[in-house]
């Protein structure tokens, strides 16, 4: 069902994929889908869970040589604003993910311990509640930079920098090197690299789920 699942949010998006459908699509029937899965937010969550951990450690795998772990997080971050853009079912399953209860509190849990070690040296004095509830913030900002789509006046290249420009003042980021920052991601090819994460973390994910 989970390697169903992601069939069908991926063609139809999160809201019209069913559960009978899901489990229609795993070949069994409808009533098994509540033998696995409390709900629908419950697959998600399983799908979050390895969605996630993936995406991190491909980003950290992009960039071996960067020392900078600003930078390292800036990419990661930029990254998501681009496999949004890929399709609309992508957007609304990234959305949903940063909206609904369980699955918007595993992200922010699990961000804000990585935030810490990040921005330990921009806040030094900031505990591990502090950057608790500066993710609940920076999460808010992830999640409305994802829902409005790029157009004519509002360019990818204005989506990165705004929304860049905010999470590293939040983080206290002097701002000349949230420039410098800035100006280096507007520099690559995020997209490309979007794309074939996202094709990648689908491979392994159903990979692993097909094991299961």
């Amino acid at each position: 069902m989970l390697s169903a699942a992601i069939e069908l949010f991926l063609k139809n998006g999160y809201e019209k994929t069913s559960t009978a459908s899901i489990a229609k699509a795993a070949g069994l029937s409808a009533s098994s889908f509540f033998a696995a899965f409390e709900n629908k937010e419950a697959l998600l969550l399983r799908l979050v869970e390895n969605m996630y951990e993936a995406q991190f450690l491909q980003s950290d795998a992009l960039l071996p040589d960067k020392g900078d772990p600003v930078f390292l997080y800036s990419v990661e971050t930029a990254l998501q604003l681009h496999i949004t853009e890929l399709s609309e079912p992508l957007r609304e399953l990234y959305v949903t993910a940063y909206t609904l209860p369980t699955t918007a509190e595993y992200i922010i849990t699990q961000t804000a311990k990585k935030l810490q070690k990040l921005f330990a040296d921009f806040l030094p004095d900031a505990t591990s509640k502090d950057f608790y509830e500066m993710d609940l913030a920076s999460s808010g900002i992830t999640r409305s930079f994802m829902a409005r789509p790029c157009d004519f006046y509002f360019t990818m290249e204005d989506k990165l920098s705004r929304y860049l420009s905010c999470n590293l003042t939040l983080y206290h980021v002097p701002s000349g090197q949230q420039l410098d920052i800035i100006s280096s991601i507007l520099n690559m090819d995020l997209r490309t690299i979007a794309a074939n994460m996202i094709d990648d973390m689908i491979r392994r994910a159903k990979n692993q789920f097909a094991s299961v």
